[in-house]
């Protein structure tokens, strides 16, 4: 009996360690990478953008297609709804921009026009570098608005505009407005608005508020700072008055000739008055910047390709001498008209390719953020003589203009005012 169990058992165990082991082997070859996959599995895997619209931006870099950020179901059913191919997406450069403008509304609204959220929603369709705003980003500028309403307007701007964009990693580079933060003086030297340029600085000091550009001179940040990003370089000036001071111009001299902005292969300005007038109800003492023949000079003296403003409301792709002029659309309210122009007003923004290799640097792509369909610079008057001088459509010359064009503009402005903005050679003001 001792040795039927005995052998019982034995025969039990033995086929006991048979069925672990073939269960092993059969676990084995299923996990081995040399195992056949099925054809199903066979072909190699390619991965979709993951918001699969029409016209995709091209990777910037595999870290970059791994963290792009995805758009919204609403702002995917924009992009499909925008033609038959869908959203334009334009060729890709070096650099990417989208620059905004004047994104408030009514004196201390707390609202946002539905254009602000719409173009906010479809930033990372364009997946920029950079986000630029012209300034306006809250409705101050009145001097009867408490302070809970000034922290109401800050904490809606937040929860509207730089808010997404920060957990779209999207660095914001922008420039303060005279509803932000306004720089206008009363009779005692005393600035009229100190309460708001208080609280404007309060936000922005914020670390929690960090808008995630690469600083160079914070010191007086958020009315005068530079940055650098990729191998351009920002400087954003108080514009939100008509006069910068001799001590700030100074410092504006002293940036630009530094090391870092000679070094860089492009020179970028941000202010929010404009140099010239252009549109209607804007284009007079006060709406610009004084002295604009000399800031323009200044700047050219400097390289600097670009001075990107706002706050009149009206977008036109321009230049001025060396200089190029992006007026930036409105997405808030109240656009306007340009002068001589008999198009209805209209609210935009615009995609700036940066081509370190191409002459002319930058190519605009521009939207009507209503029906998302291009704004051709064709569209556009060939040229605007304002109250204070000629700004050419940045595809024109003053040698392209007609007789009668030229007659328009030296009857309002002068021979002089028209023809000396005119350059003899036109500087590359980036490195090949």
């Amino acid at each position: 009996m001792g040795y039927q169990r005995f052998f019982t058992g034995f025969c039990l165990g033995l086929v006991l360690i048979v069925c672990i082991a073939c269960s092993e082997r059969i676990l084995l070859s299923q996990a081995s990478p040399s195992a056949a996959p099925s054809p199903a599995i066979a072909a190699p895997i390619t991965t979709a953008p993951a918001t699969a619209l029409p016209n995709p931006a091209p990777a910037r870099s595999e870290a970059a297609a791994v963290t792009a950020p995805t758009l919204s179901a609403e702002a995917q059913a924009l992009v499909a709804s925008a033609g038959p191919g869908g959203l334009l997406n334009p060729p890709r450069k070096d650099m990417r921009l989208v620059v905004i403008s004047d994104l408030n509304s009514a004196y201390g609204s707390t609202t946002y026009d539905p254009e602000v959220d719409k173009a906010i929603s479809l930033l990372p369709f364009w997946q920029p570098d950079l986000v630029v705003c012209g300034g306006d980003m809250v409705a101050g500028q009145d001097r009867r608005l408490t302070l809970d309403q000034f922290k109401a307007m800050w904490q809606a701007f937040d929860d509207h505009v730089a808010g997404p964009l920060r957990r779209q990693n999207l660095p914001f580079g922008f420039t303060v407005g005279n509803h932000d933060a306004s720089s206008a003086m009363g009779a005692n030297n005393s600035f009229l608005f100190q309460r708001e340029r208080d609280l404007a600085a309060a936000y922005w000091r914020d670390p929690a508020h960090n808008p995630g550009v690469n600083f160079i001179d914070r010191s007086a940040f958020p009315f005068f700072y530079t940055f650098k990003q990729g191998d351009i370089f920002f400087m954003a000036w108080d514009g939100s008055s008509s006069r910068l001071s001799a001590d700030q111009l100074a410092w504006v001299e002293r940036s630009l000739a530094s090391d870092v902005a000679q070094q860089a292969k492009a020179r970028i300005v941000l202010g929010h008055l404009p140099l010239y007038g252009i549109a209607v109800g804007r284009d007079q003492p006060g709406e610009v910047l004084n002295n604009a023949d000399q800031l323009r000079r200044l700047l050219e003296r400097y390289r600097v390709h670009t001075y990107i403003s706002g706050h009149q409301h009206a977008y036109y792709p321009g230049h001025s001498g060396q200089l190029q002029l992006l007026h930036a659309g409105i997405l808030g309210s109240g656009p306007r008209p340009l002068i001589d122009s008999d198009r209805a007003p209209w609210k935009g923004l615009t995609v700036v390719d940066i081509d370190f290799s191409a002459p002319d640097l930058t190519t605009y792509t521009t939207y009507d953020i209503r029906s998302l369909r291009t704004v051709e610079p064709t569209e556009l008057p060939r040229f605007l003589a304002g109250h204070n001088g000629l700004v050419l459509r940045r595809d024109i010359s003053y040698a392209d203009l007609t007789p009668a064009e030229k007659s328009v503009c030296t009857q309002r402005l002068g021979n002089a005012r028209c023809t000396g903005g005119l350059s003899v050679l036109k500087l590359k003001t980036y490195a090949a």
